[in-house]
């Protein structure tokens, strides 16, 4: 019977010892608006998780998920403008 763990350094150190290309950051970087709304989004869903949600809460999460659709919305018209050569 084989040791996982003398095997598990091999391959978990090859994997991690390298940086994300450029152009990986970059594209994180455009999306970030949309990650950033995500993530309120998110929130107001989870403070909602123990509780009924009241007035207050059902409007936070509503603001949230219009920021999320204008986020994608902007980042679906970015690519639509690229592929058609516009870059803006």
């Amino acid at each position: 019977m084989k040791t996982i763990a003398a095997l598990q350094a091999a391959v978990t150190s090859a994997l991690l010892d390298f940086e994300p290309p450029a152009a990986e950051l970059d594209a994180i970087e455009r999306e970030m608006p949309l990650i950033r709304a995500e993530v309120e989004l998110l929130d107001a869903q989870i403070m909602t998780i123990d509780r009924p949600a009241n007035e207050l809460d059902e409007r936070r999460i509503r603001r949230a998920g219009r920021k999320v659709l204008a986020a994608r919305r902007v980042l679906a018209n970015k690519a639509a403008s690229q592929v058609a050569g516009g870059e803006a």
